[in-house]
């Protein structure tokens, strides 16, 4: 560490303050479920998640290599693009978990480091096939493969349990969620901070410290998971409810499945290499026990607005990187100037979110999905009176009404008066 310049001194500061925000961001993925049916405490739930995301941070080094050395040519790339990049992708998550949004924080990074890199050195700085296939296809696969295998686990899981005693199934489903989440976790640990390692050991190299093809130091290691479990155990609240309670109503059982599917499915991919997504694997797994439980229902306003943001996060964090590169290229003043920005940024997003303030004490106060044009249209209609035309109804002071007589043969019987 003794030839870390002022410059990489920042990068890696930055890059550790992405990695804490990816931890407050992506909470959700391994503890929604589990707070949102009551199987743990919210505070209670981030601090076991939180130990185990710095867990995992030390099971692979795969995935960092990936980024330090598949998606990016290292030759000629400058330090300062590792900043631009990182500034895309803090902006983006800040902005998102604002939102509530659960977007990815791992498309947000390689966003602002493709958009930094063309607009340093070109498209040809970006090595494509990496991009399609550990990066794109995977985003594609990973919330349809969770999303089916917690659809399955969800009816199985039912029908498994449906002659169980009620009160032991309640307390097996609990431990299940719990071990599940823990499991997620874990996942999370080893894939997510391995991102933030592989940007730290990225500028390393372009900065001379380490040779191309190096494996995160050890010190890169154990910061980049403490990083994101100080993160974790913050709590992303805000995209907490969104995932726990917003997507679906979720039961125990279902909670064990989304879980336990996501988690296969993270474990799988980080084992390969694969950057995929936990939150877009956590989310379609969330999706998929909805659509697994008899009766259950996805609200699609709200998971609509969730695919926009996915959609969405490679582009503007990719053009955040690129505006940010663009400054940074302008010498010592530019790096200075986004900096600034980054931070100023950061503060007015963290202001707007103390209008409306999301902890653990409401984080399960959701009220129901909005209805919709049918729903107020269908509202909006009063049904005509049954049977025989009804006299008019005067309400007066003490809502006092005259009602008609019964309907009976006889014409000549006197109204009677109900008081409401």
């Amino acid at each position: 560490m003794e030839n870390i310049t002022l410059l990489l001194g920042i990068v890696i500061v930055t890059a550790l303050v992405f990695d804490f925000t990816n931890g407050f961001h992506d909470t959700a993925n391994a503890m929604a479920t589990t707070i949102s049916t009551g199987a743990m405490k919210p505070k209670t739930a981030v601090a076991m998640s939180a130990v185990l995301n710095l867990v995992g941070a030390f099971l692979s080094v795969e995935v960092a290599k990936t980024i330090s050395g598949g998606m990016i040519n290292e030759q000629g790339l400058r330090t300062e693009v590792i900043f631009a990049a990182l500034v895309g992708a803090i902006l983006w998550n800040l902005l998102t978990w604002l939102l509530g949004l659960p977007s990815s924080s791992s498309h947000a990074l390689f966003g602002g480091l493709i958009g930094a890199a063309v607009m340093s050195a070109g498209w040809s700085s970006v090595n494509g096939s990496t991009v399609v296939t550990k990066v794109l296809l995977p985003a594609i696969a990973a919330p349809l493969v969770a999303g089916v295998a917690a659809m399955i686990a969800t009816r199985l899981t039912y029908r498994i349990g449906r002659k169980a005693d009620g009160k032991a199934a309640s307390k097996g489903y609990r431990a299940g969620q719990i071990a599940s989440a823990g499991l997620v976790s874990l996942a999370h640990g080893t894939n997510d901070a391995q991102k933030t390692m592989g940007i730290i050991t990225l500028a390393l190299v372009t900065s001379g410290v380490l040779v191309p093809g190096s494996n995160p130091p050890a010190w890169v290691i154990a910061s980049a998971g403490i990083a994101i479990a100080l993160g974790t155990y913050l709590g992303g609240w805000r995209i907490i409810r969104t995932m726990g309670k917003g997507l679906t109503d979720l039961e125990p059982p279902q909670g064990f499945a989304a879980q336990t599917s996501a988690a296969t499915v993270i474990l799988a991919s980080s084992h390969l290499g694969f950057s995929l997504s936990t939150t877009q694997s956590c989310s379609g797994a969330v999706m998929g026990a909805g659509l697994g439980r008899k009766g259950g229902v996805v609200r699609w306003s709200t998971a609509t607005r969730m695919f926009v943001a996915w959609g969405l996060t490679l582009p503007a964090a990719g053009l955040v990187g690129a505006l940010a590169e663009l400054l940074t290229k302008q010498g010592t003043w530019g790096v200075i100037a986004t900096g600034t920005l980054l931070i100023a940024g950061s503060a007015i997003i963290w202001v707007l979110s103390r209008r409306d303030i999301v902890d653990h004490n409401n984080v399960n106060d959701v009220d129901g999905e909005p209805a919709g044009v049918v729903t107020n249209a269908m509202a909006a209609v009063t049904p005509p009176p049954a049977g025989p035309a009804a006299e008019t109804v005067t309400v007066t002071g003490d809502l006092t009404a005259t009602i008609p007589a019964d309907n009976g043969p006889s014409t000549e019987s006197a109204p009677r008066t109900a008081k409401v």
